[in-house]
């Protein structure tokens, strides 16, 4: 594992529609479990109770840890809905499609972070984007704000998690002008 000597925590968004997606999901899971069981469908009632009864419980967490203002994970809920829809009929379909949303739940609410070393700059996306210190013109930061000028005009400007302070901002811009100046 390679080691950075400065990694830089972008500002979290609000992750308001992913909870809400997220949400949804499990209360469309909830509803068609309690319409199969009411209906009398063929289902193991055994998974389809453990299913409703782990959903109901991993919300419940959820809503506890946004209340403590933390990042609620939806996805393991998610994924007892997939259980519980593995065992409706003709829902091996909608459980692959809940398989997917877990996956992207975690993905989607992953912290943005920008990596920068001696040769290159590393965003952690899916997949890495890597940027080289030969493509740029300037890197600073400056009261809060990441600035990344492209050599083809492009400019990213993002706001960081707070906890900086000058001289830290002082030695990531010296470290930065340093890097500029050797790679020129």
């Amino acid at each position: 594992m390679k080691l950075y000597p400065y990694v830089i925590e972008l500002k979290r968004p609000s992750y308001r529609l992913i909870d809400f997606i997220s949400q949804l999901l499990l209360l469309i899971s909830l509803s068609a479990f309690t319409y199969a069981l009411f209906e009398g469908l063929p289902v193991n009632k055994i998974a389809i109770y453990l299913s409703a009864g782990g959903i109901i419980g991993w919300w419940i967490y959820c809503l506890i840890q946004n209340r403590k203002e933390q990042i609620p994970y939806y996805r393991w809920g998610i994924f007892l809905a997939c259980l519980g829809w593995w065992y409706l009929p003709k829902g091996g379909w909608i459980c692959a499609v809940y398989v997917l949303a877990g996956f992207f739940e975690k993905q989607a609410k992953f912290p943005e972070e920008l990596a920068f070393d001696q040769d290159e700059i590393v965003v952690n996306s899916l997949p890495k984007k890597h940027i080289y210190w030969e493509e740029l013109n300037n890197v600073v930061i400056k009261d809060g704000l990441l600035t990344i000028d492209f050599k083809n005009n492009k400019l990213l400007q993002k706001e960081i998690q707070s906890g900086s302070n000058a001289k830290d901002e002082q030695d990531f811009n010296e470290f930065c002008r340093n890097r500029l100046q050797a790679k020129a």
